[in-house]
């Protein structure tokens, strides 16, 4: 277990009643799209793979792709990690030189539907957001009543940008590996050779994950998540440009406005430090997991550091009733979880083994 052990994190629409249900009894029930950042140009020395995953990890489909085509993993670039336990389609690049071995890589549980040439490997970041349609079974009775009057705040407000629990591994296994190497306990070398780099990154932004977690739930349990503090970061919803509160009244206005949003912290070197009592409720926060700023400066490629909106928008977002319970289809940013979405319509913590929900990818 990890040192920290939360209880689970608060809702927004806390005074409304969910409507229940089940996710994920089929794969089919997840739907994930990946929306890309930009398309294939059509020539270059990488091709651009758009994969349709039936219910296997992206650690798996990784591998899968490295060892039919017979190159090393780390030539198999993604642009962001996409669930398990669900339908994703996605592009992957790989060399243009397996070309001929293509062929290899289909299989009862990936297809290969279009190939595109490009210039550059496709790297973590490279894409705009994902679409969902996600269907929730046994839900209760009338679940659109139920749903529609979250859905209207969620359209007003939107809704806490929490990671999801999948971020920090069974029984935050990966979040106490990324405390360990933070603090010195342990090193690289103490992860296996061929899953270093993988779960590196994994376990050390899993702490980040989690520390900003925590941060949005004293924001909404104090009743400060739409109110700007001094000192808070703020950032320009258009151009994710960071600057430090200091006129509230206009910031506050310009934040009810939709223009900037408030922002919690990603550690890291080049992480905008918030001031006063921002600061010092971030600093609070670090202390529960035994850090400091210092404990993040030897990583400094792996954990630049940056600031994460505290509330996203669902882009689209529809409800319809469907013969099996309740269908909901809208579109995420990168990085933002689904689970923290659809946790506000259910009211409920998922079950064990019912897999993971949203993007998974390290920021």
């Amino acid at each position: 277990m990890p040192p920290v052990s939360f209880s689970p994190l608060p809702y927004l629409t806390a005074d409304l009643l969910g409507v229940g249900g089940v996710m994920k009894h089929e794969p089919e029930d997840f739907v994930v799209e990946e929306q890309p950042l930009y398309e294939p140009c059509g020539e270059g020395e990488h091709l651009y793979l758009w994969v349709e995953k039936r219910d296997i990890s992206a650690e798996l489909l990784v591998q899968h792709l490295a060892r039919s085509l017979r190159i090393g993993r780390e030539l198999v670039g993604v642009a962001g990690l996409k669930d398990r336990r669900a339908v994703t389609r996605q592009f992957v690049s790989v060399p243009a030189a397996c070309e001929d071995r293509l062929n290899d890589v289909e299989s009862d549980a990936i297809r290969v539907l279009k190939v595109a040439r490009h210039g550059n490997k496709l790297k973590t970041g490279h894409l705009r957001g994902n679409s969902f349609d996600v269907l929730i079974r046994d839900t209760t009775t009338d679940p659109i009543k139920c749903a529609e009057p979250i859905a209207d705040i969620i359209r007003s407000q939107g809704f806490p940008n929490y990671y999801g629990e999948q971020r920090f591994g069974f029984d935050g296994e990966t979040l106490s590996l990324g405390i360990d190497l933070l603090t010195g306990k342990k090193s690289e070398r103490d992860i296996p050779r061929n899953r270093r780099k993988f779960l590196l990154r994994l376990s050390l932004s899993a702490v980040q994950s989690a520390i900003f977690n925590e941060v949005l739930r004293r924001r909404i349990e104090d009743r400060l998540l739409t109110r700007v503090l001094p000192g808070d970061v703020m950032q320009v919803k258009a151009t994710s440009g960071p600057f430090v509160a200091e006129d509230l009244s206009r910031e506050q206005a310009r934040f009810e406005q939709g223009e900037i949003v408030i922002s919690g912290p990603m550690y890291g070197l080049k992480m905008r430090h918030p001031m006063g009592e921002v600061a010092d409720r971030e600093h609070a926060v670090l202390a529960l997991f035994g850090l400091s700023p210092a404990n993040f400066a030897g990583w400094k490629k792996l954990l630049p550091g940056t600031r994460r909106p505290l509330m996203m928008s669902a882009e689209d977002m529809r409800l319809t009733e469907a013969q099996q319970g309740l269908r909901l289809r809208f579109g995420l940013d990168r990085g933002t979880y689904a689970t923290s979405l659809l946790r506000e319509f259910m009211k409920s913590e998922f079950e064990p083994g019912s897999g993971p929900v949203g993007t998974g990818q390290p920021e």
